[in-house]
């Protein structure tokens, strides 16, 4: 990597030997990281993806529309994951607290994500993932990578991280980390998705139309009955492909056709979670927090009239306000006992995307105490959203009607850094790539009015996002 120079790195024999001798007092491993800048011109995603060794853990998450925001990374020097269950959150936090504050590492004022981070992401309910396709993908897995290279605007910075044994050798340490620095190729950009592919592309729901119409109907019914006022219904289809899907040139179309969205990739052994996720679960800074109510959607249109009238209808249809509003309430009612206030406007605005359109609202917190960014996921996950309403009602009911293990869909993914800021999306509009096989997933809000049918349809519109790019 042309940009990485020895010079640059100069500062890593120091915190190595400072880190073993660390180590060694304190009788266990301890995390030392050693940040260096980049050329302004260098893209994270390419790198890792050059630089990528078989088998090797890696993670891309872009928001173009943010300042070139962009957080990639390589490789796992620790490995945090707790049993799943209803302190998995709690407990990935406190094990990433530890290593962070014995760490060995100058503090960083560069990019968000510069430094020491932990990656990754957990299953939407406690224990999921549990079914053969999701292998690989804990119900809470964050990684603190051995590379990261963290973007915003023109600023990038490249953090290389090291667990250290009171019996490591520090020279053989730092020979380890030149030579991985030197690996790192810069000049070469993200793979092409073939746009004319040889073969036949096979697209499958993994349950007929049918069954999804009919979990609707049921779950109508049992909201008409009193048992809870909202549930969240996702559906899977599979793209069969002649060749094995390539997840880094998925990635590169879907950063471009969507730069408001948050774009990532989780990759793990021969399988890659990817999405294009619209929704911020939160976002903490110091003691402020953002978070995003993102709830009714309507379809697009490429003639500008049209397209804004259905926007218009969305904010109109009281159906989709009623199922926003459940929404933004929970967050706020959630985000209000760790917080001086809590703020959103009065009225959503359409956000709209290449494919369909949203009711969102920005929500806002001042924290009493910086609550870690993982222990702020964990309260807020999942949202009515993703979830339902009451949560401990509709929450045994969604494996129920969907007859499917979700993984990581609907599950946050993101990263924090050694101050325990972070940043989690939920991961929408996701795919999980192994082999030939994409699994894709789409839910929608179920209420007291919704019809079968068009919530069949709105899965479709959603689906959109991901399955041409995926299906050739």
């Amino acid at each position: 990597m042309t940009s990485i120079t020895l010079h640059s790195l100069s500062a890593l024999r120091s915190r190595v030997e400072e880190g073993v001798a660390r180590a060694r007092s304190r009788g266990r491993a301890v995390l030392m990281g050693v940040t260096v800048d980049v050329a302004p011109h260098v893209d994270p995603a390419a790198v890792v993806v050059a630089s990528r060794r078989a088998g090797e853990p890696w993670f891309l998450l872009e928001q173009p529309d943010r300042d070139g925001a962009a957080l990639a990374t390589l490789g796992c020097v620790r490995a945090i994951e707790p049993e799943g269950g209803p302190d998995r959150f709690r407990s990935a936090a406190r094990e990433w607290r530890k290593l962070a504050r014995e760490a060995v590492a100058d503090p960083v004022a560069g990019p968000r994500g510069s430094g020491l981070v932990a990656v990754g992401g957990f299953s939407f309910a406690e224990t999921g993932g549990a079914s053969p396709p999701w292998a690989g993908f804990a119900p809470a897995s964050l990684h603190v990578p051995e590379v990261a290279l963290a973007r915003r605007g023109s600023e990038v910075q490249l953090t290389l991280a090291a667990l250290l044994a009171p019996d490591d050798d520090a020279d053989a340490v730092v020979a380890r980390l030149e030579a991985r620095a030197g690996e790192l190729r810069a000049d070469r950009a993200l793979p092409l998705l073939d746009p004319d592919p040889a073969g036949t592309f096979r697209v499958v729901s993994t349950m007929p139309p049918e069954h999804y119409e009919q979990a609707v109907a049921r779950a109508v019914e049992h909201i008409r009955g009193g048992a809870f006022e909202k549930i969240v219904l996702a559906r899977e289809v599979e793209v069969h492909a002649p060749q094995h899907h390539d997840a880094a040139a998925v990635f590169g179309v879907l950063r471009e056709a969507f730069p408001a969205c948050n774009v990532f990739v989780v990759g793990r052994g021969d399988a890659a979670f990817i999405a294009a996720s619209p929704e911020l679960l939160v976002r903490r800074d110091g003691q402020r927090a953002a978070s995003l109510a993102l709830a009714g959607s309507a379809r697009r249109s490429a003639d500008p009239a049209v397209d804004n009238h259905l926007g218009e209808q969305l904010m109109q249809s009281s159906k989709d306000r009623g199922e926003h509003e459940i929404v933004r309430q929970r967050i706020e009612r959630t985000l209000k006992p760790h917080a001086v206030w809590v703020t959103s406007n009065d009225e959503p605005e359409v956000v709209k995307v290449l494919n369909i359109q949203h009711l969102a609202t920005p929500i806002r917190a001042q924290l009493a105490k910086p609550v870690p960014t993982i222990e702020l996921v964990g309260h807020l996950h999942p949202t009515p959203a993703v979830g339902g309403e009451p949560l401990r009602d509709a929450a045994p009911m969604i494996p129920a009607l969907e007859g499917m293990d979700r993984g990581w869909y609907a599950g946050p993914v993101g990263w924090t850094d050694a101050n325990e800021d972070g940043e989690f999306c939920v991961a929408l509009r996701s795919a999980l790539l192994r082999a030939n096989v994409a699994r894709c997933y789409a839910g929608v809000g179920v209420v007291a009015d919704s019809d079968p049918a068009s919530e069949l349809a709105e899965t479709e519109i959603k689906l959109a996002a991901l399955l041409p790019v995926l299906a050739g």
